[in-house]
């Protein structure tokens, strides 16, 4: 989340639905009551950026605004949308109240933010970019260390080609801090977009370690949201999982079954999972515990209600 401070303050992401009571009060602590917020922007409509959506939404009535292309699914209740269903993970219900699209501008107050469409990580993924402080955030294209998982199967095969294009876009602005979607400022953004791009390049040569990344951090994002899962419950969760049967038929050439064990040694080897002493699978990263009386089991988006239904328009 990255919060844009000026006489009409933007929040940008929302973070992750269990999450919303610290981010409530992370506002508060900036001198930003929720309720002053001007409008809330998504990178993109993964569950980690849109969580928060549904609360500062219907109890703050702050308007959303989304990339079109994710708007319009999200406003239709597409079955893909927030690639929910495929990714097991849940997102509450909300609406998207402006539609983006490249060159659009917006304004915090004093604060000019240039909207710039940087698809690779999900189709409608969306970067901003303030050219008179020169800062970018970057959403999921990439991060200090990383870049954002690719998903071929439900972005296309042309996401890894698109992600590049999106990086080029980028290194040609004068960019002197960026904010991702995971991670610590970046200081020195172009070592981080060159180091992204050469990665993407390696993997266009080997697509296998591109399934290996996006299987990776999305079970162990799995592993965050549920707080953990015991080794005896694991192989039954897996089975049900959309995204764990494309990834072993399909990027790794083998029966669903049969990949379980060399996810989990894989999860183990790269320190993506601990096992701790009573036999649970947890992540390796540093991660907050859902609140018990958040579900992991909220409903699909093709089962929200209609839009005119949660939020009139703003």
């Amino acid at each position: 989340m990255v919060l844009l401070q000026g006489r009409q303050p933007i929040l940008v992401d929302t973070g992750f639905g269990s999450d919303i009571s610290e981010t409530e009060e992370l506002l508060r602590e900036t001198g930003v009551a929720p309720e002053n917020l001007s409008l809330i922007v998504n990178t993109h409509y993964h569950s980690d950026h849109v969580g928060g959506n549904y609360t500062l939404q219907t109890n703050y009535r702050i308007p959303i605004a989304a990339h079109r292309w994710e708007g319009e699914m999200i406003n239709s209740r597409d079955w893909e949308a927030c690639s929910a269903e495929w990714l097991q993970q849940p997102v509450e219900p909300y609406m998207v109240n402006r539609m983006l699209s490249d060159g659009d501008e917006l304004d915090a107050g004093g604060v000019p933010i240039q909207v710039i469409h940087t698809p690779g990580h999900t189709l409608g993924h969306i970067s901003l970019y303030a050219p008179d402080q020169q800062i970018l955030i970057a959403g999921d294209l990439f991060h200090q260390n990383d870049v954002g998982w690719i998903n071929v199967f439900r972005e296309g095969s042309g996401a890894m080609q698109r992600s590049l294009i999106s990086l080029d876009r980028l290194a040609t602005l004068p960019i002197r801090r960026a904010y991702s979607g995971h991670g610590p400022a970046i200081e020195a953004p172009s070592v981080s977009i060159d180091n992204a791009r050469r990665r993407l390049e390696k993997w266009l040569q080997t697509p296998e370690k591109v399934a290996w990344h996006g299987c990776k951090r999305i079970f162990a994002y799995t592993l965050m949201i549920v707080d953990g899962i015991y080794e005896e419950e694991i192989s039954e969760y897996l089975m049900a999982c959309d995204w764990f049967h494309d990834f072993s038929r399909h990027a790794f050439k083998t029966e669903p079954h049969h990949f379980v064990t060399p996810l989990l040694e894989e999860m183990l080897r790269s320190g993506a999972a601990v096992r701790t002493d009573d036999g649970r699978y947890v992540a390796g990263a540093p991660y907050t515990s859902p609140r018990a009386e958040w579900s992991p089991t909220l409903p699909l988006p093709r089962q929200w209600p209609d839009v005119e239904k949660i939020s009139p328009q703003l």
